[in-house]
């Protein structure tokens, strides 16, 4: 390997440091990287001259603006229902129900993906229909994940209507479904939407750890008896986590 290709080597050796640490001192990143102290501090001053890094008034070096503006134009760049379609299609063909997939816009949740041919019922969900986020699955767990201050502003102003007999319309019955959602990282509607339907539902984070979208099995409500449900607890789950690793997330 040329002298040239092994600095690019060890310069994106210390860059990867900071996956795992938001900052580092001059003796960390020789600790960490096992490069001898002159070569660190030749390559710290080129990143650094090239805004890859920033060295703070605390003797701390962290991601320069340059890494940061990658991060949000690749992030912009990531079509999430690119990456969630294949695995839509596994699960579907898995589970022979309804799949769907809901992004957040402002205080409502937009359908921009559905797959379901082994699902011969209409259901509620249909690609660009939004319903409000604290209605149905696939919408509530994305305002499970959202801050509780958020949450609470949310509720402060929204009234909650009935558009199924399942439907949240108490405050305390919603806040309480929340978090019990927080601890099994999963979410349950039955007719809440439109009435004998239901729905089980994950969250999709992305790089950053925010919750930007959910994933959902939905079908008739008959089919999901607890015994059945708890089959698909895991598949859906599994499903939204392999969207979000591929959007970066890594928790």
């Amino acid at each position: 390997m040329s002298t040239n290709n092994k600095t690019v080597v060890r310069s994106l050796d210390i860059l990867n440091l900071f996956v795992d640490h938001p900052a580092l001192t001059f003796q960390e990143i020789i600790d960490l990287s096992g490069i001898p102290k002159s070569s660190v501090y030749r390559m710290l001053s080129s990143l650094e001259e090239m805004k890859f890094l920033e060295k703070g008034a605390d003797s701390q070096y962290r991601l320069g603006l340059l890494l940061l503006k990658y991060g949000s134009l690749l992030s912009k760049r990531l079509d999430i229902r690119k990456i969630a379609y294949p695995i839509m299609e596994e699960l579907h063909q898995d589970v022979k129900e309804a799949i769907n997939l809901i992004v957040r816009q402002g205080d409502h949740a937009i359908y921009v993906e559905k797959i379901d041919t082994f699902q011969k019922v209409r259901l509620y969900t249909a690609i660009g229909r939004s319903s409000p986020l604290y209605a149905g699955a696939c919408s509530r767990i994305i305002l499970s994940y959202l801050s509780d201050s958020y949450i609470a502003e949310y509720l402060d102003k929204t009234e909650l209507q009935q558009f199924g007999t399942g439907t949240f319309t108490d405050r305390e019955s919603l806040l309480a479904s929340i978090q019990e959602t927080r601890q099994n990282g999963y979410t349950l509607s039955n007719s809440e939407l439109e009435n004998f339907t239901s729905a089980v539902a994950a969250p999709i984070f992305d790089f950053n750890g925010d919750v930007i979208a959910g994933i959902s099995i939905a079908g008739i409500e008959a089919n999901y008896q607890e015994e059945h449900v708890k089959i698909l607890v895991p598949k859906v789950k599994k499903a939204a986590l392999e969207i979000s690793r591929q959007l970066g997330y890594t928790g």
